[in-house]
């Protein structure tokens, strides 16, 4: 898909998820050095990655559920350099 704006790719993926039913973060950015413009946005589930054991701790009165799990969903925008336009890809 293409789009003109990176905000419109990102908005499109996140009205994806919440209709599949799982949320979303940006996870990295990468800018061209020639002009500092975005050329990669990378957004991914939520649930994304695995959690750090826990570490525990006498005073700690709640512990916190784990939420990372593995999910795999993700996908990445990027700036076409000569059309100007973003395009979206799983990778």
């Amino acid at each position: 898909m293409k789009f003109d704006t990176l905000q419109q790719g990102i908005s499109f993926y996140e009205n994806y998820a919440r209709v599949s039913g799982f949320d979303t973060r940006l996870y990295s950015t990468k800018k061209r050095k020639s002009d500092g413009k975005i050329s990669l946005k990378y957004s991914v589930c939520n649930k994304e990655g695995f959690q750090e054991t826990p570490r525990l701790q006498s005073n700690c009165k709640k512990k916190r559920p784990i939420t990372r799990i593995g999910c795999n969903a993700r996908i990445t925008v990027k700036l076409i350099n000569d059309q100007d336009i973003y395009i979206i890809f799983f990778p």
